[in-house]
């Protein structure tokens, strides 16, 4: 994949990593920087040689919010009928395989809700999460008072959303925004271990795990139990489930063959 401007692409084995190349704008998510996101995880997710992506920043910033300077001058007939943010920031919540955020320095505002529509969040210790859309006047509008308040709980949210204060990477392990805290110049390469584990699974399992969990953030308890229940049933049709429960009970390890 060649050809972007705002981004950068690779594979390191079975994990494609995308890393978001602003700097002198700390990242901030434009519109075409957006566009090229979604379309450079559209066509990872469709690659069978990738089976999982991780979306970074530079060591300063993940992304330190949306342009503000290219969204400023926009009316709400434009912002409405252009279906701004829905139209391009979305892909991120599309893909099936797992996306990991690999986060290290800012990430606010947009940055922050970018790394919370990944699955995973790992936090380099020198992360900063924030939504300080407050302090411009608006509130934020890529899922940022949704997500925040599912992770983190409504008393923090509101806390973070309604003063626009930054929480550390320490403070976001505590309230469950990040899975993990490594030293910030290795949050790539956990990242990457991540994903590299995740390969080493079967790929129908992994897909289904990763519906069934967003099924919980979507769905009532009881709902999300019955999804749960029919998924699991339904992977006792696969060959995996058989290579998966043979090896164990021949105590050596699997050969997945993602069928």
């Amino acid at each position: 994949m060649a050809g972007y401007e705002m981004i950068a692409t690779e594979t390191q084995g079975r994990v494609a990593v995308v890393r978001l190349n602003r700097p002198k704008a700390l990242n901030a998510l434009c519109d075409q920087l957006m566009g090229e996101l979604g379309q450079a995880l559209r066509g990872f997710d469709e690659d069978s040689n990738v089976a999982a992506i991780v979306i970074t920043g530079s060591e300063k910033a993940f992304a330190a919010g949306a342009d503000i300077k290219e969204m400023q001058g926009r009316t709400y007939p434009a912002v409405y009928l252009d279906d701004f943010i829905g139209k391009r920031w979305e892909a991120v919540t599309q893909v099936q395989k797992p996306v990991i955020a690999a986060v290290a320095g800012y990430a606010l505002g947009g940055g922050c809700e970018l790394a919370m529509m990944c699955d995973i969040i790992i936090a380099g210790d020198n992360a900063r999460f924030g939504q300080p859309e407050i302090n411009l006047g608006i509130i934020p509008g890529a899922g940022g008072t949704q997500r925040l308040t599912r992770a983190v709980g409504k008393s923090k949210a509101m806390d973070m959303v309604l003063t626009g204060r930054m929480m550390d990477a320490q403070e976001a392990e505590r309230a469950n925004l990040v899975s993990r805290v490594v030293p910030a110049g290795e949050v790539v390469a956990e990242a990457v271990k991540m994903g590299e584990a995740i390969a080493a699974l079967s790929a129908p399992a992994v897909a289904t795990a990763k519906e069934a969990v967003n099924r919980a953030f979507e769905t009532t308890l009881a709902e999300g139990v019955k999804f749960e229940r029919r998924v699991f049933h339904a992977l006792f049709a696969t060959e995996d489930q058989k290579e998966g429960m043979s090896a164990f009970a021949e105590k050596r390890k699997p050969a997945f063959r993602n069928r």
